[in-house]
């Protein structure tokens, strides 16, 4: 009787012992979910330590290492797979999880091959390592959106295959690709399998809102629904707490409580979080106050970006050096791939207060090339352009309000004349003429581009030997005469140009015609008064010629008298 109880308490306690550790490792995978990074390691780390060649435990361990955004560690992961990969070869799943490390370093072939491997060793009908390939293209900055699409889609053709995460993972991939619609159509696959994944939710929320303020009310709804299927999802709270950060202080704050209470204990994190928003209430002493304490007590671990939000505030206090030198420190920490278009920017204009206007034009062009929308761009590109065009830096006006022509879809008369006309102001007259001839091919029927085109040209040909600017004034005469009142200004503008040129060509008669035409439009015209009543003078008679005066006598006669004999 007691061997058999003996016997039954140890199958139980194999059974309890399995079923234990199988939970464990779902309950890692769980935190991995909620974007629990420190925690999930946590559990992984102690089965690793129980059974190094644990390789689900070991695959998921280097991913919670991979994946923190703050504090990824690929190194650790890369030794951790290749150790674990010497005494498990054939792994497919470890095989994949390396294809992923390298991914992040840049070696796409080598990545690649490890993956055909994985896929060959598995026959392409191991889910798991079918979707961590799927999930390694679509993290790593430089993975294939298209492959991971073709092997997730793979993945989801397998019998019994209903795991959520597939489909998220093969709904982020078509995102990537900015498909959509296809990427809907795969979250919402997610949630016909398990209906509570709030994730799937939180993703469709993320395409509605890439596509701006139009799609707010369905983005927000996403939101909230992801929130009411799971209240302990973190990354939608996060999502909302940068939404409002700059709309609804007390909606940011309110979310980042929400956003810390659902995230493991970081107490870097945290600081970082409670700075920003001293920012956001426009605290910009006291956000620099707590930041340096932040980077005082987290010393090498404090969060990169806390060093931009002081950048930011000594910015908004107008102490540009201090500001310059916090941007300095957060481009060293921060990976480049986690900087945003806002902080090169704001480090650009911090350059170009300081004078170094190349340099800062170059973080400026950054931000514009990772700007995602067309709107933020052309907010980015004409903040830009009316900050040097205020401090009557015109070349570089011209040439910023240029480089938004290049992004706007339909660039409008405003578009064309700050860009051109800045540059004329600037002496740029070809690059002016260049702009101008483009606002005559878009608006024809407009004489301001001829108009401008022509003066554009009249400044190329200062000497009017070429007359290069007579047939864009003769084009501004011609259009704008069908409206003169309206277009009055170009119509003398032109007149003068061409009595300017009748003048030059000594054809006084034709001169005189324009001056007319100049003083039938505003009689008032000084300048053309003074100029016609020149063209018109009479000639001057010429002085009559005074009597020659008497030669002085030569040498030996008087005055008048005549050579003694």
């Amino acid at each position: 009787m007691n061997k058999v109880k003996s016997g039954l308490l140890f199958f139980a306690a194999v059974f309890f012992s399995g079923f234990l550790k199988g939970q464990t490792l779902e309950e890692g995978k769980k935190f991995m979910y909620y974007e629990r990074y420190t925690s999930a390691k946590g559990v992984f780390e102690k089965l690793v330590a129980a059974n190094p060649n644990n390789v689900d435990a070991v695959y998921w361990l280097g991913q919670a290492m991979i994946l923190p955004e703050e504090n990824s560690d690929v190194a650790g992961a890369k030794a951790l797979y290749q150790k674990t990969l010497m005494n498990n070869s054939n792994s497919a799943l470890l095989l994949a999880g390396m294809g992923h490390v390298e991914l992040l370093e840049g070696k796409a072939q080598d990545a690649k091959n490890r993956f055909e491997t994985a896929i060959s060793i598995s026959q392409g009908k191991n889910k798991d390592v079918l979707n961590a390939i799927g999930f390694a293209n679509v993290q790593a900055p430089n993975g294939d959106a298209e492959y991971a699409v073709q092997k997730l889609r793979q993945a989801t053709e397998l019998k019994k295959m209903t795991d959520p995460d597939v489909w998220a993972n093969l709904g982020d991939a078509y995102k990537k690709l900015i498909q959509g619609g296809p990427a809907q159509t795969a979250y919402e696959a997610a949630l016909g399998f398990s209906p509570n994944y709030a994730r799937a939710s939180y993703r469709i929320g993320k395409i509605y809102q890439t596509q701006g303020a139009v799609q707010k009310d369905i983005y927000l709804r996403y939101y909230d629904e992801a929130i009411a299927k799971d209240p302990a999802y973190a990354p939608v709270y996060e999502n909302l707490y940068q939404y409002y950060y700059d709309i609804d202080v007390t909606k940011s704050a309110e979310y980042m409580d929400k956003y810390l209470a659902n995230t493991d204990v970081d107490p870097n994190k945290d600081c970082f979080y409670r700075t920003s928003m001293l920012y956001a209430r426009s605290l910009f002493a006291e956000s620099i106050s707590k930041g340096q304490q932040c980077i005082t007590s987290g010393g090498e671990n404090a969060y990169p970006n806390i060093y931009a939000v002081v950048a930011y505030a000594y910015n908004k206090t107008g102490d540009s050096l201090n500001a310059k030198k916090y941007f300095d420190t957060y481009f060293q920490k921060q990976k480049p791939e986690k900087i945003g278009p806002n902080e090169y920017k704001t480090y650009g204009q911090v350059l170009i207060k300081l004078g170094e206007d190349s340099v800062g034009g170059i973080y400026i062009d950054k931000a514009v090339a990772l700007d995602s929308t067309e709107r933020g761009k052309i907010a980015l590109l004409k903040d830009v352009a009316t900050g040097f065009e205020a401090q009557k830096k015109f070349k570089e006006a011209g040439t910023w309000y240029n480089k938004l022509l290049s992004v706007k879809q339909n660039p409008t008369k405003t578009d064309l004349y700050n860009a051109g006309y800045n540059l004329y102001r600037a002496g740029e007259y070809p690059s002016a003429l260049s702009i101008f001839n483009i606002y005559i091919q878009k608006f024809a029927d407009d004489p301001f581009g001829y108009y401008m085109s022509g003066k554009s040209s009249w400044a190329i040909d200062t000497t009017l030997e070429q007359g290069l600017a007579n047939p864009y004034f003769e084009k501004t005469v011609e259009v704008a005469s069908k409206d003169s009142v309206k277009n009055k200004a170009q119509l003398i503008g032109s007149y003068k140009y061409f009595l300017v040129y009748s003048v030059f060509k000594k054809d006084k008669a034709a001169a005189i015609a324009y001056a007319d035409k100049i003083l039938a439009l505003d009689p008032a015209d000084a300048e053309t008064v003074q100029n016609r009543e020149l063209l018109t003078r009479p000639a001057a008679t010429p002085a009559p010629k005074q009597p020659a005066k008497p030669t002085k006598p030569a040498a030996g006669t008087k005055s008048g008298g005549t050579k003694k004999k």
